[in-house]
């Protein structure tokens, strides 16, 4: 199962692939939201290799995950997999400029199921797909605008 969002951000292609290259801002605003979230590979820049432990609820439940950066090529594209229970997740930043101070952000994010109680819940993530994708779209908006203040703030 596949989602796709696209946002585009007011920066260049080097400031907003460094936003979202700032992955310890991105775990502050994750625990902001409950999550809990520790690195877990030596400390450094973020890099292909990178690794993180992630506890988070859903669906009335504690989950365990374990996030790993799989390709890092700045200013162009970031990939990680994260692996919880039965599901693997592959999620894709491609960041492209579209003019000297616009850049588009394409995420794609892919469901792989590999139990059949991941099957299932992925089944039913399918059926509630429509809402699912607003709530994807709603989200990447207020990401993006973040990012953006983020940017103006560095610059």
């Amino acid at each position: 199962m596949e989602f796709s969002v696209k946002e585009d951000v007011e920066g260049t292609q080097n400031e907003v692939f460094d936003a979202l290259g700032d992955l310890e801002a991105i775990e502050r605003a994750a625990m902001r939201r409950g999550v809990e979230i520790s690195r877990t590979d030596p400390p450094g820049g973020p890099g292909e290799g990178s690794t993180w432990a992630v506890r988070f609820r859903y669906r009335g439940r504690m989950r365990d995950a374990e996030i790993t950066l799989t390709e890092y090529a700045p200013p162009q594209r970031m990939a990680c997999l994260a692996h919880s229970g039965g599901l693997d997740v592959r999620t894709v930043l491609d960041v492209v400029a579209l003019s000297r101070t616009r850049t588009r952000i394409a995420a794609d994010t892919v469901l792989m199921p590999r139990t059949l109680s991941a099957r299932l819940l992925v089944q039913s993530l399918k059926l509630a797909r429509s809402s699912i994708t607003k709530r994807m779209k709603a989200r990447s908006t207020e990401f993006a605008r973040d990012l953006e203040t983020r940017i103006r703030r560095a610059g």
